[in-house]
């Protein structure tokens, strides 16, 4: 197989030739002069030294370069196993079968990679170091740490950044809150009047929004402040309203023209401060004017007294403290700040009481409502009439009814509440308020007692002894027999005549209950439905007539009948 020569191989073989060619010349020229052979000798000698000289100069070079070369490739692989190995990277692996140049190259191309990706970590650590720095530094926190003098990988660059999103945000809240706060700040001590005084009130409605740190702290002093400034309004509130009330008692007892709100002028655009200080003055000027009134004073605050020991239900025992002072005919005012006093305690007493009161007197209202529908119960003209007023007022009985023990039981609970927390009874009019309502009860069943009684007193005065006789149907006791009415089975006629108001055995002869004494005969064509409701009309009206000649229905028997009777009789 021919061997196929290479171009440096090729350019070798073509050097050699030149060098051949070259000294055939000089043998001619040498010819031609005439040089000996000595001469010659000593000439081509010297040809020959300058050639070596040349090629080991250029040999010396070579190897000198590879040399470098070689040192280069230890030198880095070495500083590339150490940028790996600082960028916690892996080692570098060089491809198998390179030449020493290419070896070189790769290594070299390499290394200037890592150190450009070492560079610009480092600058991008400086920038974010310095962000980190300037917001814990306002934020009071901890800065990420990552050592000093080492190269921070890209999960540490990446952490820290995410670290810088997080302050960023803390950052935007914390000023929202801060700036909040200020205004809240600033916004109550203008309402209030007030100026400020430390240096933390001072600073917090400077007009400078970097004078605060943006600390947790900072946050809790301002939220502080603000919690002691709002105590503070509402302290202020209540002297203001307490000196308005103060102020309007005594107009009411005076009878000076501004209880009608005549007379004072009212600054909507005021602090709190100056309100109080306006209505400081007001209620001077009106105790001054109240001490040349005294008597008219007193007497007024006695009439106060009065409603309110009725509205808190007071007792004689609740009261007989205070006796002597209300009857006493010295107007003085040592007796007035008396009265006044009093006058606060009852006040703080309804005030603590309220719920509980207004319960009981929810109860009374319905105690009342129940007594009357009562009363309503025992007359027998409510059966007259019309509309279906005798169904709402059944309605409206059996509401209340259900709403007494239902009320009942909602006073039981909140007094015992009440006195468990209070460690005392919870008297009305003297008496417990189960023992009061059971008074009430008791006393109702003693007046039905009584007015029973009455009523059969009277009953026995009035009606002469008889021996009762037997009545027909649908006859009255003279022995006439009602008109007929033409009207449809299904709609026969209750009529009832009375000459007395009350229903008993003696008015039994006044009152007579009319039926058709035959269905007239339209009812032929009636359905088999309105035959039976006619028939059942004509039983139910039958019992009813002869209820009416023995002893007074009970009201739920008449009602019963009502109900029963409605169907037939809806007018």
């Amino acid at each position: 197989m021919e061997h196929v020569l290479t171009s440096s191989e090729t350019l070798a073989s073509a050097l050699v030739t030149g060098i051949n060619t070259a000294m055939a010349r000089l043998i001619d020229i040498w010819d031609s002069i005439g040089i000996m052979e000595e001469s010659r000798i000593e000439r081509m000698q010297t040809v020959k030294k300058y050639i070596e000289d040349l090629l080991n100069d250029m040999i010396t070079e070579e190897d000198a370069l590879r040399h470098r070369i070689k040192t280069n490739i230890i030198t880095s692989q070495k500083q590339l196993d150490d940028l790996c190995l600082e960028m916690q990277l892996e080692p570098y692996k060089l491809e198998e079968n390179l030449t020493v140049l290419q070896m070189e190259k790769n290594l070299r191309w390499r290394l200037e990679t890592l150190q450009q990706e070492k560079n610009d970590r480092l600058k991008e650590l400086s920038n974010m170091r310095q962000q980190d720095e300037e917001l814990c530094t306002e934020l009071c926190a901890t800065p990420f740490y990552i050592p000093t003098g080492s190269l921070p990988s890209c999960e540490q660059l990446q952490a820290l950044k995410e670290h810088i999103q997080t302050l960023a945000e803390e950052k935007k809240s914390r000023v929202k809150v801060f700036s909040a706060l200020r205004q809240d700040i600033k916004c109550m001590m203008e309402e209030m009047g007030h100026d400020p005084e430390t240096s933390l009130e001072k600073d917090s409605v400077c007009n400078d929004a970097d004078i605060f740190l943006l600390t947790k702290e900072n946050i809790k002093a301002l939220q502080l402040l603000l919690t002691q400034l709002e105590v503070k309004r509402e302290s202020l509130l209540s002297t203001r309203d307490k000196l308005k009330d103060r102020a309007m008692s005594l107009w009411n007892r005076l009878d000076c023209p501004e209880k009608d709100g005549i007379g004072f002028p009212v600054d909507p655009q005021g602090s709190i401060s100056n309100d109080i200080s306006r209505w400081q003055r007001e209620v001077q000027r009106l105790e001054e004017l109240q001490k040349s009134m005294l008597e008219d004073v007193i007497v007024k605050v006695r009439q106060e007294l009065l409603l309110l020991w009725d509205v808190c239900k007071f007792g004689p025992r609740q009261k007989e403290a205070f006796e002597p002072h209300f009857s006493d005919d010295s107007y003085t005012e040592e007796l007035l700040l008396l009265h006044e006093s009093e006058l606060v305690k009852v006040k703080d007493c309804y005030e603590r009481n309220r719920p509980l009161l207004e319960a009981l007197e929810k109860w009374e209202k319905n105690w009342v409502l129940f007594q009357d529908f009562e009363k309503k119960a025992s007359d027998p003209s409510r059966f007259s009439n019309r509309g279906g007023a005798l169904l709402r007022e059944s309605k409206e009985r059996t509401k209340v009814q259900k709403m007494l023990p239902k009320l009942e039981e909602e006073l039981r609970s909140g007094i015992d509440a009440w006195e468990k927390k209070q460690g005392t009874a919870f008297l009305v009019h003297g008496q417990r308020v189960m023992e009061y309502i059971a008074a009430q009860k008791e006393e109702y069943r003693l007046q039905k007692d009584k007015e029973k009684l009455e009523r059969m007193t009277k009953k026995t005065e009035s009606t002469p002894l008889k021996t009762p006789t037997k009545r027909t149907l649908g006859m009255n006791p003279g022995g006439s027999v009602p008109s007929k009415i033409r009207k449809t089975p299904s709609q026969p006629q209750l009529r009832t005549t009375s000459s007395s108001s009350s229903y008993s055995s003696s008015s039994a002869s006044s009152t007579y209950l009319a039926l058709p004494s035959k269905p007239p005969l339209s009812a032929a064509k009636t359905t088999t439905g309105t035959k039976h409701q006619y028939f059942n009309s004509r039983i139910l009206i039958g019992e009813l007539e002869s209820m009416a000649f023995g002893a007074l229905p009970t009201m739920a028997v008449m009602e019963t009948f009502h109900c029963k009777l409605y169907p037939f009789f809806p007018d």
